[in-house]
């Protein structure tokens, strides 16, 4: 029997999970309400903010699940990707949790975790898991990955951003039309009442399955300038339009990629991860993708969109398998260097 502690610390959630032989026996997560009113994360409060969360948060993820420390047979902790601040918090508490049991710890990569939390087992029959091989669209707020997915060890990026990602686009155009921080979820809503076709935005025309999402930034922000010219309350009249509009591009974007991937490498077993895999647009375009193509999609429930530490223990925990473990003087990454 393996049961693996994990704790992320990436950014700013402050997370802790339990994992017993691959099933999930407690995610609990602490968000940090300060950063709202600056419009972003500011790194030095979210590491501040984590050293005061961990401590509570690993004890109550033990508790739910039922679990003492001294049972514990690892300790996973996000490595990177992430801001340096407050993964060094994750790691510092892994380290000396690690050498006051005497167990092995493992790092775990942030991004590989978001792929794997498909991989997550609410009981013990779930067998919902995606097939090996598969693709898997990756999109946060600073990333916009298509992965290939040969193994839970064996992952290769086949396209990628080259500029902003996609979440980072939702947030910024939200913020150039005063919607509050995070603007994504924000949009996600107010597009429900609006109409997709209102406004056209710039598509990029990049080469291979690589994004961009600079130039859609740009075309939205030359809009609303222009627009607001004539009329100051533009924005105001035309909120819903705008975000259903520029929903409808950004989406669009990322599916006509995932779908030549698709096509290209003859894979239908498709999944998608990461914090804009909340979004109710992405997942009915995944929806309608495999009516349309005959995918077989995998969309993981809300609580494994965002940063959480239960695809930090899944990760963990297939290492612990293959014997990975690291060593107490490991360093945590805040960018993945090509």
């Amino acid at each position: 029997m393996a049961i693996i502690l994990g704790i992320e610390s990436s950014c700013d959630d402050t997370a802790a999970a339990v994992i017993r032989d691959g099933v999930l026996l407690s995610n609990i997560i602490s968000s940090q309400k300060v950063h709202e009113a600056y419009g972003g994360v500011v790194p030095e409060l979210a590491s501040r903010a984590h050293q005061q969360n961990i401590i509570p948060v690993v004890d109550q993820a033990l508790k739910k699940a039922g679990v003492d420390k001294k049972d514990l047979s690892a300790i996973a902790f996000t490595r990177g990707p992430g801001l340096m601040g407050s993964l060094l918090v994750g790691a510092s508490f892994a380290k000396g949790l690690s050498s006051s049991l005497d167990i092995p710890m493992v790092d775990v990569n942030h991004l590989q975790a978001h792929v794997l939390a498909h991989f997550i087992k609410e009981t013990e029959d779930d067998n919902s898991q995606p097939q090996f091989p598969f693709l898997c669209l990756l999109v946060s707020g600073g990333n916009s990955q298509i992965i290939l997915v040969r193994s839970h060890k064996d992952m290769e990026i086949v396209g990628q951003t080259i500029d902003d990602a996609a979440g980072e686009a939702f947030d910024k155009c939200a913020k150039v039309m005063g919607l509050a921080y995070p603007g994504g979820p924000i949009v996600d809503r107010l597009a429900k009442e609006g109409n997709p076709t209102k406004f056209k935005l710039n598509k990029p025309h990049i080469p291979d399955y690589n994004y961009s999402f600079s130039g859609l930034k740009t075309s939205f922000l030359y809009l609303l300038r222009d627009e607001l010219k004539e009329d100051t309350d533009f924005v105001e009249k035309n909120k819903a339009d705008l975000c259903a509009s520029l929903q409808k591009t950004i989406i669009d974007i990322l599916m006509d990629k995932l779908r030549k991937a698709s096509k290209d490498l003859g894979i239908k077993e498709v999944a998608v991860a990461g914090g804009v895999s909340a979004n109710s647009g992405l997942r009915a375009a995944f929806q309608d993708h495999a009516n349309r193509y005959g995918w077989k999609i995998h969309i993981p429930p809300f609580g494994y969109t965002t940063d959480n530490a239960a695809m930090v223990a899944i990760s963990g925990y297939y290492k612990y398998l293959d014997g990975e473990f690291c060593a107490m003087d490991v360093a945590p990454f805040s960018r993945v260097v090509v």
